[in-house]
């Protein structure tokens, strides 16, 4: 059940307004190595069990619909093993997808199963980024 509303959190993922694409992944690009500590950070502070850590990087409104950093961590333990517990990550492309800036990371789960984690990110009034919510896809590359 959470995980469904985890999902619907994405649709209102803030779109980065007032920019065409172009102007906007442009934009992104150059706060590539912010983005990408935010992910790397949060992934860390799950290795920790530290949910008021991973619980700072997620954007308001995920932290209004968890509510407690505990709720949020027990969310994330429970559906979204291969980044609560990775054996393996990979930072791949950043994209703007329906005006959502995306970033996109290969993961190896705790199973050995790959999945690539499609990162919604929001930046904040004050210039930094927080992640929006995050969408588990398998890799076609590794589907038989």
């Amino acid at each position: 059940m959470a995980y469904r509303i985890w999902l619907m959190v994405l649709t209102v993922a803030l779109p980065l307004l007032g920019a065409s694409e172009g102007q906007a992944q442009e934009r992104a690009e150059g706060d590539r190595a912010a983005i990408a500590a935010v992910i790397s950070q949060q992934i860390e502070a799950y290795q920790r069990d530290d949910g008021a850590a991973a619980f700072a990087f997620a954007s308001p409104a995920i932290q209004n619909l968890f509510q407690t950093p505990q709720n949020f961590l027990d969310m994330v333990r429970r559906d979204y093993q291969p980044v609560y517990r990775p054996k393996e990550v990979r930072f791949r492309a950043l994209e703007i997808i329906e005006g959502r800036l995306v970033q996109k990371v290969f993961l190896v789960g705790p199973d050995g199963v790959p999945v690539v984690a499609a990162y919604f990110m929001e930046q904040q009034a004050a210039g930094d980024w927080r992640i929006g919510g995050c969408l588990l896809l398998r890799d076609p590359a590794f589907t038989t």
